[in-house]
Formats: C-alpha cells, sequence, structure tokens
C-alpha cells in the first residue's frame, strides 16, 4: 500500500477534521498538501500519526516467512533499513531481487532467500555501505 494511502486511511481513523489533518502536515513537513510532499516527508507524516496513536494493520497478502539463514535475515533488514533511511526509493522484494540480480552480474532477478553465503556476502557488503551513506546524511 503507498504511503498517500495510509495517511488517508490514518486520517480516516483517527477522525481528525480536515482542518487538524492539515495543521499535522504542516507542522510535520511545512507543506499542506500530499501532492508537494517527497517520499522521505510522507513517510515522517506516516510516523506523526502512528505516534498519534495509527496502527498500521498489514495484510497477509505477500507475506513470505522470515529465513532459517542469519545472513538472509540480514538482507532484509538491511533493504527496509536504507529504505527507511531514503536511500532507495522502492523497498519492494521484487526491487530487493532486481538489486541482488545485479550484484551478483547476472542482471536478472535474484531471489536472495536462495543466495549462499558467498553470494549474500558482496550484496550485504554494498547494502552496509549504502546505509551508512544514509545515516550520514
Amino acid at each position: 500500500m503507498n504511503a498517500n494511502a495510509i495517511i488517508n486511511i490514518a486520517k480516516k481513523e483517527l477522525r481528525l477534521e480536515e482542518d487538524d489533518y492539515r495543521a499535522v502536515l504542516e507542522r510535520v513537513t511545512g507543506k499542506a498538501s500530499l501532492r508537494d510532499m517527497t517520499d522521505r516527508q510522507k513517510r515522517d507524516v506516516v510516523s506523526e500519526f502512528k505516534r498519534l496513536g495509527f496502527k498500521v494493520k498489514g495484510g497477509a497478502k505477500g507475506k513470505h516467512p522470515a529465513s532459517t539463514k542469519p545472513y538472509i535475515r540480514l538482507i532484509h533488514a538491511l533493504w527496509r533499513s536504507c529504505h527507511r533511511l531514503g536511500v532507495i526509493d522502492d523497498g519492494s522484494r521484487a526491487a530487493l531481487r532486481t538489486f541482488c540480480g545485479n550484484k551478483l552480474g547476472g542482471g536478472v532477478a535474484t531471489d536472495p532467500d536462495l543466495l549462499s553465503y558467498e553470494q549474500a556476502s558482496p550484496i550485504i557488503d554494498a547494502l552496509r555501505a549504502m546505509e551508512r551513506r544514509g545515516k550520514a546524511t
């Protein structure tokens, strides 16, 4: 679900009047319209709504069980962290598969859950470097 949809659901569930809703947007981002916001600013608005009591409800659609391999879980955690930091725009599993395929040199989407430790190591190193850059800004 995209950030605009989550924000609109939060507005409804928190029972915010239009003026109050716009005031929150303005206070958090300096902008009163979602249309003018960056993805990062929209995530900040979602975080503020969570602070105000909104709970994001995830559906079962697209859920994948956690891997039993720690290095695979690390790849997913680093990917999510890079997305939260704004280093990458698309935090989806499909984008991660494409990233893995490009890093492995095949250019073909590669499921990170199927990687050996040797294949995963350069991907982990690249994601750690990206995360460091994101934290430095």
